[in-house]
């Protein structure tokens, strides 16, 4: 497969109801069918009339484009001073609901088109029946990468071809089959047509030609195929949605003691993270498996079957009865601590004749 990737040059300014297919086919006339059309959603939008009227600076400005991101979020994933990363009605996880202040008037926001995919078909559709070309569309925007510096384009909208080339099932040269194979082609393909448009140059279309040849021409689920469900997803939670889930979690802790024994360094993590936070005053001991071996654990009422360690509590001396609510709020604190480092817990009362105040099992 021998891939080209060409610019539409001398599409000049879109406006509100051009005729997108007939700006591209009189700017390419060189299209020919089985080229994939990348297509800058910026100019879809602009065509489609999706731009808000914004102040031209000052707070106003700031107030106006938080109400217009509060229109377009469907949940806020993250956020970080001025920066938020929210999920769209659309499915799409990326910056500022994909708001775009830049080459438009700064009195004007554009907003992502309604439904990408809708329109990627309208516009292929229109350039097959009108100009008898039947050429893939893929509509793309920018976005940023967890873990990763740098910006790339990816595919918010697709027509005549599959968003994703599915390898499952397929044989390697090593004779192993295929898995989990599934490439996110359209993206990929996206990112190749921005590597000619740029974001100065107001290049808004790319081609990429000898893809389909091989590909073949299937108008599938559109770009919808690339948002995974939520149920599937390992990072469905946002940094806000994780954080007060986890504090839910952590008021309603279940006392339980783990299947395997107690990592006696995941237990020293927690106590560590403890320590400056509780009553001064407040000790927490552990004790070591040797210990419980040399029968320690006999001696704690209520011991569970499956316990490996103790965590040993004294409260401050002497105790009036607001020391001891601080110190069972101390208690659930390292209960809290040891359940993110994956170790689990059970209150029980101390081991006799032990000066503790209280026990936990792990």
């Amino acid at each position: 497969m021998r891939l080209e990737i060409l610019p539409v040059l001398g599409i000049g300014h879109v406006t509100e109801g051009d005729d997108l297919a007939a700006v591209i086919a009189t700017a390419a006339p060189w299209l020919r069918d089985g080229d994939v059309l990348v297509v800058t959603s910026k100019i879809v939008s602009k065509a489609e009339g999706r731009l808000v009227d914004v102040p031209a600076d000052g707070p106003e400005r700031l107030a106006a484009r938080d109400e217009v991101l509060a229109g377009e979020t469907a949940r806020v994933v993250a956020s970080r001073g001025p920066t938020r990363i929210v999920q769209t009605h659309h499915g799409f996880v990326m910056a500022s609901a994909g708001i775009d202040a830049s080459n438009v008037d700064k009195t004007r926001l554009v907003l992502l088109p309604v439904d990408p995919d809708a329109s990627a078909r309208e516009l292929r559709t229109a350039l097959r029946d009108r100009y008898d070309l039947d050429v893939a569309v893929i509509i793309s925007d920018t976005m940023g990468r967890p873990w990763r510096n740098g910006l790339t384009d990816v595919a918010l909208g697709v027509a005549g071809m599959p968003a994703i080339r599915d390898h499952r099932g397929e044989v390697d040269p090593y004779g192993n089959e295929l898995q989990l194979t599934q490439m996110a082609v359209v993206d990929e393909l996206a990112g190749a047509g921005e590597l000619i448009k740029g974001k100065c140059d107001q290049v808004p279309v790319a081609v990429v030609r000898g893809y389909l040849a091989a590909a073949g021409t299937d108008d599938s689920d559109g770009a919808r195929a690339l948002i995974r469900d939520a149920a599937q997803d390992l990072f469905s939670l946002g940094t806000a949605e994780a954080r007060r889930a986890g504090l839910a979690e952590a008021a309603t802790l279940a006392e339980a003691v783990g299947p395997e024994p107690a990592d006696p360094a995941a237990v020293r993590r927690a106590l560590d993270a403890v320590a400056e936070v509780v009553t001064p005053g407040t000790v927490f001991t552990l004790v070591d498996e040797a210990e419980v071996r040399a029968g320690l654990v006999a001696e704690v009422p209520g011991w569970p079957a499956g316990a490996s360690a103790l965590v040993l509590g004294t409260a401050p001396a002497p105790l009036d009865p607001m020391d001891l609510v601080r110190f069972g709020a101390d208690l659930h604190r390292l209960r809290v601590a040891l359940t993110a480092e994956g170790v689990r817990s059970t209150l029980l009362p101390p081991p006799a004749g032990s000066p503790a105040s209280a026990a936990l099992a792990l």
